[in-house]
């Protein structure tokens, strides 16, 4: 898997190179759904990035946010599934918390991450087996065990809202990001503990993360307890992500679903 690497790490590079030239400057937005933006710099990323993907990929299926779904990936082992800029809004409100996120999945399991955050110039990126990095630095998440002692990560829009409120007493500290690439990259790289979401995502929103938090020691897992399983028919993953190093995540979980749990 190391040409798919870095052919994907490629990709990532020249789509950020693409975005930054957007980026707290002048371009158009239009809004494809409620609170669902999409930019110029969203749709010339992408199809840069397929350009490079299908130059040496051709045969493999697309899964993209800003591409027209075709279910002919459903036939595919191989799919790469993008999301050319995750973290839109943060995007054009000037904010560094955006990522571009390519994955490739094989027979519904990610095989090849890379998330690029090119704002703050940080590339991440693992392959199965083969660990996680930053930049080229190995990455390790979070030890932390117990979750009156964590971090967690979550969505301002989320915690404003109340949707989080039985969560939040359980850890020490609150801490926000954007984008659901980005937190997860983050929390990959040890600087939070764990990382909830209780409104739906969609594949391409955390599949490079789901397996660069996993080659660091991570976990990403639904409502469950259970790892995502990829390139579905429906590609909205119902509600509840749970990530974070597997002990924190259990008692989370644990709690979540009403277990008993001890911070």
């Amino acid at each position: 898997m190391r040409k798919e690497l870095e052919i994907a790490i490629q990709a990532a590079r020249e789509a950020g190179e693409i975005a930054m030239k957007y980026y707290r400057g002048n371009y158009d937005i239009r809004e494809k759904g409620y609170n669902n933006p999409v930019t110029t710099a969203d749709l010339m990323a992408n199809q840069r990035i397929r350009e490079i993907i299908y130059h040496t990929f051709p045969e493999d299926g697309w899964l993209s946010e800003e591409t027209e779904d075709s279910p002919d990936r459903l036939a595919k082992s191989r799919v790469w599934v993008i999301d050319p800029i995750d973290g839109t809004e943060e995007f054009i409100e000037g904010t560094p918390e955006f990522a571009i996120s390519i994955a490739l999945v094989v027979e519904g399991t990610p095989v090849i991450g890379v998330l690029h955050n090119p704002a703050t110039a940080e590339l991440f990126y693992a392959y199965a087996g083969g660990g996680a990095f930053c930049n080229g630095t190995p990455m390790h998440c979070s030890s932390c065990r117990s979750l009156k002692q964590a971090s967690m990560l979550v969505s301002q829009t989320e915690h404003r809202k109340g949707l989080l409120a039985g969560l939040i007493p359980l850890v020490a500290e609150i801490q926000y990001i954007g984008s659901v690439a980005y937190k997860l990259a983050k929390l990959a790289a040890g600087t939070s503990d764990l990382y909830v979401t209780v409104r739906p995502k969609n594949e391409w929103d955390f599949c490079a993360g789901d397996l660069i938090l996993r080659e660091a020691g991570g976990v990403l897992w639904d409502k469950a307890g259970q790892t995502i399983k990829y390139n579905k028919k429906r590609v909205g993953q119902p509600t509840g992500l749970f990530a974070g190093n597997p002990t924190l995540v259990k008692q989370v979980i644990n709690h979540y679903s009403g277990k008993p749990v001890y911070v």
